[in-house]
């Protein structure tokens, strides 16, 4: 019967390398191997490269490389393929931890990780470490309450039809707009058009190089960087 290693799934924060758990810094001290998801068309792996302050010397890295595409035929065979090398090292005993930016639970790849092996888990001692989400720490550098007292917070992928995101931002007392790179002239057409473009402030890169707040929605560029988000708060002024 095989022994397998843990699974650690480790949330290393969004950028800031001091905004990692300390149970995140402690567990890396002693993995084994550390997994950095990276895409196909280079071998940066931004994940790594946060918690690279935090991994002890000589622990072996492996890159698990994804293909950016829409074709999900080629994105199943990847991840099918990167399950079954992170199989391997468990199956060899050996602990892993799999680093995800933000936290391995909110839009992560670590969740598709999951999913994959999912016919699995319960033979593989798995441990997953929250992380301080982009939102939480956008929130904190601009000094914006997120939600208090009976306010409800809607979570919201940018990517999301247009219809769809009215319907969200219409119900919700305070919202997060990630994945805000994609269609942001969509997003500004809707907060506009519920009222709502004065109380949204949008943050970029935060922890990167090249942050940066902008209050005004008119001032944001229809394709900004990938690292963007918008918070939006009714009675909230940006």
């Amino acid at each position: 019967m095989t022994t397998y290693g843990t699974l650690y799934g480790i949330g290393v924060g969004p950028g800031d390398p001091e905004l990692i758990t300390l149970k995140a810094v402690n567990t890396l001290k002693h993995v084994d191997v550390v997994l950095a998801a990276a895409s196909t068309k280079n071998d940066f792996s931004l994940a790594q490269s946060i918690a690279a302050p935090h991994l002890r010397e000589g622990v072996d890295i492996v890159r698990l490389n994804f293909p950016m595409t829409r074709d999900q035929a080629v994105l199943d065979a990847a991840w099918d393929a990167n399950a079954e090398v992170v199989l391997g090292l468990l199956a060899q005993g050996r602990n892993a931890a799999f680093l995800t930016l933000g936290d391995p639970l909110t839009y992560s790849t670590f969740g598709y990780l999951l999913q994959t092996l999912n016919g699995r888990l319960r033979d593989i001692p798995m441990q997953i470490i929250p992380g301080i989400t982009s939102y939480q720490a956008a929130a904190a550098h601009t000094g914006r309450v997120l939600v208090e007292s009976g306010e409800n917070l809607a979570v919201v992928s940018g990517v999301c039809a247009e219809e769809e995101l009215e319907r969200i931002l219409s119900a919700a007392d305070s919202a997060v707009i990630l994945k805000a790179y994609k269609n942001m002239p969509v997003i500004r057409r809707v907060l506009t058009r519920l009222g709502l473009a004065d109380c949204a402030v949008f943050v970029t890169r935060l922890g990167h190089e090249g942050q940066e707040v902008i209050t005004s929605l008119d001032a944001v560029p229809d394709k900004p960087s990938y690292f963007s988000l918008v918070l939006v708060r009714r009675g909230t002024k940006a």
